[in-house]
């Protein structure tokens, strides 16, 4: 999805797409031959197991991709010489603090996707010193999937109200918005661990509302706490990232998420 999203933005780069057919990430050996045949300057690792509960049932697939996948990349960059920007998610906390994380606050994961994700970070930032980890939360792009395309799909259909979690808290954030951002980031020297968000901060039912009042969608809404909602895998209260480092760095501001998802919808109506 962030892929896709992004490959039209770098137009005016030398790209290489690469997905699982030409390689598959969990093999050292292609993810080596890869970067050799190709001797980029970047790679942009996009790669990941994002299926929350799926990482729960799964986790062998979940450490061989999010972890051993995240390993591989970061050893042929360093070997063959390239800057590595990996995409990370918020899951590396634990969702417990009461104001948004930035950069320079503990991780501590609490669920399989969470720990996976960070066992790739440590992964890059012990193989590959020319790195930059971005972090994320929320995303939605076009094509899917996403909590956007679901939304959107409930909402034209017959039915009860569609009961959205109102306690969960985070930074809805666009997949367009997303990769301009990694634009900038991509055009400056800037190494470590940056967060990358929309502004602003909504619960699911807050980002449904939206949603639905933007898509003019007719089914209703009801909103319901988490212990209602239950799930493989737990879900953090608090999803909401700063971009400190970002805002330190005297990049370009972010949208808001309102914004940022009535330009997508305007551009994508059906997701």
């Amino acid at each position: 999805m962030l892929g896709r999203t992004l490959l039209p933005r770098l137009g005016r780069y030398d790209c290489l797409p690469v997905d699982i057919e030409d390689g598959d990430i969990c093999r050292v050996d292609d993810v080596d031959r890869l970067v050799r045949a190709s001797a980029p300057d970047v790679v942009i690792h996009c790669a990941a197991m994002t299926d929350v509960d799926g990482c729960e049932e799964r986790t062998d697939q979940a450490w061989s991709v999010n972890a051993l996948g995240a390993a591989n990349v970061a050893i042929a960059c360093y070997r063959h010489g390239a800057r590595l920007i990996a995409v990370s998610t918020d899951y590396v906390f634990s969702g417990q603090l009461d104001r948004p994380y930035h950069e320079f606050d503990a991780t501590g994961p609490a669920t399989v996707y969470g720990v996976t994700k960070l066992a790739g970070e440590i992964a890059i930032r012990s193989h590959c010193p020319d790195h930059l980890i971005v972090r994320t939360a929320w995303l939605y792009g076009q094509g899917g999937p996403s909590f956007v395309h679901t939304m959107l799909k409930l909402g034209k259909m017959d039915g009860p109200p569609v009961t959205v979690v109102d306690d969960q808290i985070g930074n809805p954030t666009s997949a367009d918005a997303l990769s301009v951002g990694l634009l900038n980031l991509l055009e400056t020297p800037i190494a470590g661990t940056v967060h990358l968000t929309c502004q602003g901060e909504a619960t699911w039912f807050d980002f449904a509302r939206e949603i639905f009042q933007l898509a003019a969608l007719p089914r209703p809404l009801r909103p319901c706490k988490t212990s209602q909602f239950p799930r493989p895998a737990k879900r953090p209260a608090n999803s909401r990232l700063e971009n400190r480092l970002f805002r330190l760095h005297g990049l370009p501001t972010m949208p808001t998420w309102q914004q940022a998802l009535k330009d997508f919808l305007k551009d994508h109506p059906d997701g």
